[in-house]
């Protein structure tokens, strides 16, 4: 038997089909390299945006050929879209036989014991006792996780309690649940064991994590001590970022000079009607002191175009925010109405083309900040973790700075975990070349 993941979405989707994957090992399921040589396919997916989701659907129409050559092909599907379509999915495509939502995949043997009996399974609800901290990894799953190289993933939290106007995110994983620090510290230890030299820690909104007296603070700063090379963790919200994370960061090796902090929008009219609970200037002042006191750090972003009622000014407005902070990576999108959120009740009033020629002048301009910076690096030295081979040239690795710019760099013998010291000899896109110092 081999099962096929294909994966859509954020790392928490990702962190989410590598658990899948480990338990699906257990029943006696290979991992397969295509979805043509796979007994069971499952699709794990994202409703975040509209695209992802009609992705979703698109694929399991390419999956259709493969159903019928093969009758006893098991096609699942997961995560978000999973649980907000629901039965929806089974009647709109028939080649799915089993349907389970983020709070599922644990059941996944039961599920598919129901499937081989010959149904057709839809399972998406909460799972019972859904307390504010809840060690939500089962026992004997939490120190079997994996590595990928030589990184890894911890899901710290789950779910999300700020109903932003505009996310669909606590439809469908839920309001937000926080593990216990030692049960996160035991699974840090154990993915260390296995050979992890950078950890991930994972939360739809990662520094609201809370376990009793426990604040995020105190579980970074407990996992930045641990033996490790690297500490990174996504997505932390504005109105929960502090000055004492920003001295943390600072002072602490391990935890890397990269923050990736949604501003969303950058007028705080259109915030507010986000519900995003920050005002520009209160963001504008949580970035300066972070560079006053870690001038290395690299800050992303996320921001959408086109929210209803955006003027041209208030766009204008966002871009003299991208000049002034010089995010190292924007992921910006076009505004798309999601089910059941309060910005679905507006008027979804910007025309799509208006909202094309707003995103295409905002990649222009994050397009000449980013070749800008890149230009900066060539010369200097950076550290470079190590975390794969090339993908394409022979004796090529692909690795890491600090700052998590993409680094190619030639050279024999060079191991996947690996902290190299190399000089940068070039920069072509989103990519860095450079030699072994």
């Amino acid at each position: 038997m081999k099962a096929y993941i294909q994966t859509y979405g954020c790392q928490m989707n990702e962190h989410d089909s590598f658990r899948m994957m480990e338990i699906l090992a257990s029943l006696g399921y290979e991992q397969a390299e295509t979805a043509e040589e796979a007994s069971l396919i499952i699709v794990n997916t994202c409703s975040v945006r509209h695209n992802p989701q009609n992705k979703v659907y698109s694929y399991l129409g390419m999956l259709r050929p493969l159903k019928q050559r093969n009758p006893g092909l098991v096609v699942g599907v997961a995560g978000c879209v999973a649980r907000q379509e629901g039965e929806k999915l089974l009647k709109r495509s028939p080649v799915v036989n089993l349907v389970f939502g983020p709070d599922n995949y644990f059941q996944l043997p039961e599920i598919l014991a129901e499937v081989r009996a010959g149904k057709r399974v839809v399972m998406t609800d909460w799972q019972p006792g859904r307390e504010r901290v809840k060690n939500f990894i089962p026992e004997q799953w939490l120190e079997r996780g994996h590595v990928e190289g030589c990184k890894a993933y911890i899901a710290i939290s789950k779910g999300c309690n700020n109903f932003c106007s505009f996310c669909i995110v606590p439809h469908v994983r839920g309001r937000e649940v926080s593990r216990e620090p030692e049960n996160i510290l035991r699974e840090a230890r154990g993915l260390i064991a296995k050979g992890a030299r950078e950890i991930w820690l994972l939360g739809q909104n990662v520094n609201s994590y809370k376990a009793g007296d426990a604040a995020f603070y105190y579980l970074l700063d407990a996992v930045s001590q641990l033996p490790l090379a690297r500490v990174r963790f996504t997505s932390p919200h504005p109105k929960d970022w502090t000055n004492d994370l920003a001295d943390l960061m600072a002072s602490r090796t391990t935890i890397c000079n990269q923050l990736h902090l949604p501003l969303q929008a950058g007028a705080d009219r259109v915030l507010k009607l986000m519900n995003r609970r920050h005002t520009v200037s209160t963001y504008l002042d949580k970035v300066a002191y972070l560079k006053s006191v870690n001038p290395a750090v690299e800050i992303s972003t996320d921001l959408i175009v086109g929210f209803p009622t955006e003027t041209n000014e208030e766009f204008e407005e966002t871009l003299d925010v991208m000049r002034q902070v010089r995010f190292s990576q924007v992921f910006s999108f076009k505004y798309s109405p999601r089910p059941g959120t309060k910005a679905c009740e507006m008027d979804d009033d910007i025309p799509r083309q208006v909202k094309e020629e707003r995103l295409a002048r905002l990649i222009a301009l994050q397009d000449e900040i980013n070749a800008e910076q890149m230009a900066g690096y060539v010369g200097g030295v950076q550290e470079v973790l190590i975390d794969g081979a090339h993908r394409k040239l022979p004796n090529v690795w692909s690795g890491r700075t600090d700052t998590y710019r993409p680094v190619s760099v030639p050279g024999a013998g060079v191991r996947v975990g690996e902290m190299l010291q190399v000089r940068i000899t070039g920069a072509k896109g989103h990519w860095l070349q450079g030699e072994t110092v």
